[in-house]
């Protein structure tokens, strides 16, 4: 039996555009806030209401950086799964902070791009998952049929014959 489970997923709108950072590790890091928004009726009123959270997100895959950073923008619809993490840090006050936000680390995150572009031509990675040991994939809803590509340095390769 599990002990516990620590999976967020989300299906909102970047606020902004992703910004890409090198650590000193070689490492990239993308990371952009995610808006989502739920809406109802008020049933005293009638009047219709929304309330929006925001959530910070930090991917750390190498592929899914690259892909968050040719083809995310601010407005973009996305579908994501991560892990809740809350990290410590010291501002330049001397005082310490506290940032909780979703991760998606590698092998361990999910990224699927859910909106066509403004031309109504949909983006070149529709169909396409990119992922490392099958868990780390971006895809987008396309006419084309689904791709998989899988990393070089991926233990596992699933490429059999089975029809499902």
């Amino acid at each position: 039996m599990v002990g516990s489970v620590n999976k967020v997923i989300l299906v909102g709108n970047l606020g902004k555009d992703p910004e890409v950072r090198s650590m000193q590790s070689g490492d990239r890091v993308a990371s952009f806030p995610i808006a989502t928004s739920e809406r109802w009726k008020d049933k005293a009123t009638g009047e219709r209401k929304e309330k929006t959270e925001w959530h910070k997100v930090a991917i750390f895959d190498e592929r899914l950086v690259e892909i968050a950073e040719k083809y995310l923008r601010k407005g973009s619809k996305v579908y994501l799964e991560g892990q809740l993490q809350t990290r410590k840090w010291t501002d330049q006050n001397g005082q310490e902070r506290y940032t909780t936000e979703i991760v998606l680390q590698r092998f361990r995150g999910d990224l699927t791009l859910l909106d066509t572009r403004s031309d109504g031509e949909s983006d070149d990675v529709r169909g396409m998952a990119v992922g490392q040991d099958f868990n780390s994939s971006i895809s987008t809803q396309r006419g084309i049929p689904n791709t998989k590509v899988t990393s070089k340095s991926s233990k596992n390769d699933l490429d059999d014959d089975i029809p499902f």
